[in-house]
């Protein structure tokens, strides 16, 4: 499978572009060890990633997240990071985990020691490229299931919150994230901009905002948008945004096409 990632990595048109490549061959791989360990009759997929491998938005992500859902099996993080390992061993893949899971949140890097340099991405043999996993213990009530097969590099049968359930994550974040993050209004802009995507799970979403201490009261159909119009307002759109996210842009050109202003538009359509 490392002929494949040579191989994958020679067709990028840039080094950061074949790194990106390369992280989404090894999430697809970490999917598909978590669906052998069992953890997918129990944790669902939520967040950018899934947004990426599930509905194939422009842009790159980093970490693998999910909530627990439901107990089908007994739950095991550390026996869910042994499959990985195992799996990426058997390869003469060279790895270790850097683990936290004393928390709600159990989190995980896994962490690829020496192939980016055995792939030509690096001169520094000790350079490591993570992937961070993270499953949340005990997630807001509200969430919508469902399940996608799919093939992303290997065939994998996702668990993952539906598509109403997804946005309402991303209202989340955005609101209550303390310090803003590019990728969350990207992500925003993204679900606004699909003519069939359904409104937000607000359940879910008005849970979510009480477990993290959210005061103003709460969100229904008429006000939302009002709510996440003045987190998008405050924003300084180049600091905030553009720079981090520039990095994880599939389509550069979107930097040029898409401001606050037209952001804020597409909230107000449906005021």
């Amino acid at each position: 499978m490392k002929a494949y990632l040579q191989k994958l990595c020679g067709s990028a048109k840039t080094p950061l572009i074949a790194q990106h490549h390369v992280r989404e061959y090894l999430q697809a791989r970490i999917l598909q060890s978590l669906q052998c360990s069992g953890a997918m009759q129990s944790i669902a997929f939520h967040g950018g990633t899934a947004l990426r491998f599930l509905y194939e938005i422009p842009r790159y992500s980093e970490d693998l997240d999910f909530t627990l859902e439901r107990v089908v099996s007994v739950y095991d993080f550390r026996k869910y990071l042994h499959q990985i390992e195992q799996d990426f061993v058997a390869e003469a893949y060279a790895l270790d985990f850097k683990v936290s899971d004393k928390q709600i949140v159990h989190k995980a890097f896994v962490r690829f020691r020496g192939l980016l340099c055995e792939l030509g991405l690096s001169v520094h043999k000790s350079e490591v490229l993570a992937v961070k996993l993270e499953i949340a213990t005990k997630p807001p009530s509200g969430a919508v299931l469902a399940a996608t097969p799919m093939k992303r590099y290997v065939a994998l049968n996702l668990q993952h919150h539906d598509r109403a359930t997804l946005f309402a994550g991303k209202l989340h974040a955005v609101l209550q994230r303390v310090y803003p993050k590019g990728r969350d209004i990207y992500d925003l802009w993204w679900y606004l901009s699909q003519p069939s995507w359904p409104e937000p799970n607000l359940v879910l979403l008005n849970h979510a905002l009480l477990q993290s201490g959210w005061k103003d009261g709460k969100l229904t159909p008429e006000n939302w948008r009002g709510y996440v119009r003045g987190k998008i307002e405050q924003l300084d759109w180049q600091e905030d945004v553009l720079r981090e996210v520039r990095a994880f842009l599939i389509i550069p050109e979107w930097e040029k096409r898409v401001n606050k202003d037209k952001l804020l538009e597409l909230l107000a359509w449906h005021i």
